[in-house]
């Protein structure tokens, strides 16, 4: 997790059953629908009203943080340059460390994980995204989102190698931009996305509190299929200001990608707790090459993968470093 940027949930699903989740425990006190109506996409909603004061409060909060980020030095979008150099031994180390650890323990809600590693985790099906909008969000923001979340999907392909294309009709990567007040469509729509979801991580959709800015839950099969994903949801708070909503398109689509965890030790990298880049960054798209790099599968443990990830990551940088 970066740090009140992005939170990495995964889910196991087959066919309409949920086997297993991450239980992550509601905030005291906090409640909700259990049903909703479905959002309506741009150009049909009713007539919008004003933001609430609690919109408007978090609005200014994001604002306010976004500010203070910024005038440190952070939230950089110029992809690392020679203050933040790495080799080869760096880029192999910080992949194994973002791909074959969690954060979490699996269905232990927010506890951290053991510590031991997990097999490989990647799409083997094309990704196709679509994305969403709660009803009070504005048709212009509406188009300036869909055209970020379309040009990353884009980079997202040409980085990996691997099919990421924008196809509503056929979606399994779900991009979902709600407001506070458009809380009670998220579990509701979770529901619809996710049959068989588990309570505990419907519970995250129906209570975010301030600190979850966006985060993505990853779905994948059972049997042979349980570390290949088949879908995504991606949740982000529509009251960001535009790098910080940036910055969760390029966290959340990249995690839903495979990478699944943060690394004090990356850099520059957006997988990483300090904040300091917003934006995807050069190693990043490395890593992500390295995921789906055919000579590595679903279900490879790491003591499989290290010679091959040493010999992609000299590959990719010319030679030992």
């Amino acid at each position: 997790m970066r740090k009140g940027l992005g939170v990495k949930i995964a889910g196991l699903l087959a066919g309409l059953a949920l086997l297993a989740g991450c239980d992550m425990p509601a905030p005291p006190g906090a409640g909700g629908p259990t049903t909703a109506p479905r959002p309506v996409d741009a150009g049909q909603a009713p007539g919008k009203t004003a933001p609430s004061g609690e919109s408007l409060a978090l609005a200014a909060y994001y604002g306010k943080l976004q500010a203070d980020l910024l005038s440190q030095g952070l939230l950089r979008t110029d992809g690392g340059g020679r203050d933040a150099p790495f080799g080869a031994r760096d880029l192999a180390r910080n992949f194994e460390q973002i791909t074959f650890f969690d954060e979490y323990e699996r269905g232990a809600g927010l506890r951290a994980s053991s510590g031991r590693p997990v097999p490989l985790r990647r799409w083997t099906q094309p990704v196709r995204v679509n994305v969403e909008f709660g009803p009070s969000v504005p048709e212009d923001r509406q188009r300036a989102d869909r055209g970020a979340v379309s040009a990353f999907a884009a980079r997202l392909s040409d980085a990996s190698g691997h099919p990421v294309v924008m196809d509503a009709a056929r979606a399994n990567m779900h991009v979902l931009i709600y407001s506070e007040d458009d809380r009670a469509f998220l579990p509701q729509r979770a529901r619809e996305l996710a049959p068989g979801i588990s309570q505990g991580a419907l519970s995250v959709f129906r209570n975010l509190p301030r600190q979850i800015h966006c985060f993505v839950m990853a779905f994948s099969g059972n049997g042979p299929q349980m570390h290949t994903y088949t879908r995504a949801i991606i949740v982000i708070r529509a009251e960001h200001p535009d790098l910080l909503r940036d910055s969760c398109v390029h966290e959340e689509m990249a995690q839903g990608m495979g990478l699944a965890n943060d690394s004090p030790r990356a850099r520059p990298s957006i997988f990483n707790d300090d904040d300091e880049f917003a934006h995807l960054t050069r190693h990043d798209a490395l890593l992500l090459k390295m995921l789906y790099d055919p000579r590595l599968s679903p279900g490879i443990t790491l003591d499989q993968a290290r010679p091959i990830i040493a010999q992609m990551a000299e590959e990719l940088l010319g030679g030992p470093s």
